[in-house]
């Protein structure tokens, strides 16, 4: 069973979001309602995906997702927020969230996005991903000459893999095999020098390897 830590700040929407997670099979290991309080139940109960609000009173979700980050690696952090502005997005990134959902996505969506979360998948509300490649292209000042040399199809199932999707979606939309598309997804892995696919989000974000139109 996956454990999860919900943080929010407002008591009744953090007794919801933690209602409906139980009611579809998950175990809610800690509430917390600032980041002083998410911070140290996380380190006490190590959940498997914190659900984390970036408005926290006179906190913010940002730099308790970079405390909860650091100080459990393999602990994954999933934004839940009401807003959907770029800087926002980018900073939860930044600061280490595996992905960002917003607060109008349904229960059943927010289910899905921590089961994709704890399994190691980077998850995002439609179109924030394309608003997170739009902005980091735009810093780029020119292609990195120094980047490792990835084949046409590796690029392709790693801009897949920034926008989302799991290996079974992907091989689905490139009509390949499960098998043939986590290949493609461990040769990149290893070629990047990177662990999980977060990571791979993270780079393919900070490189520019998508258009943000189609994501």
């Amino acid at each position: 069973m996956t454990t999860v830590m919900v943080v929010d700040d407002h008591p009744m929407w953090r007794e919801a979001v933690e209602r409906d997670l139980v009611a579809r099979g998950f175990e809610v290991v800690a509430t917390a309602g600032d980041v002083g309080a998410a911070v140290r139940r996380a380190r006490a109960v190590r959940p498997d995906v914190v659900v984390m609000d970036l408005q926290l009173g006179e906190g913010s979700g940002v730099d308790a997702t970079r405390d909860v980050v650091a100080a459990l690696p393999a602990t994954r952090v999933l934004v839940l927020s009401a807003s959907a502005e770029q800087a926002d997005v980018l900073e939860a990134v930044k600061a280490g969230a595996s992905g960002y959902l917003v607060k109008s996505a349904s229960a059943d969506e927010l289910a899905d996005a921590v089961t994709r979360t704890a399994a190691g998948d980077a998850v995002f509300s439609a179109g924030l991903a394309g608003l997170l490649l739009g902005e980091y292209r735009r810093l780029q000042s020119g292609p990195d000459d120094g980047a490792p040399r990835l084949t046409e199809r590796e690029t392709e199932v790693l801009k897949l893999v920034s926008r989302g999707l799991s290996a079974k979606a992907i091989a689905e939309r490139l009509v390949l095999s499960h098998r043939t598309v986590e290949n493609h997804v461990q040769n990149t892995l290893r070629k990047l020098q990177l662990h999980n696919r977060v990571e791979l989000t993270r780079y393919a974000i900070e490189h520019g390897l998508a258009d943000p139109d189609s994501a």
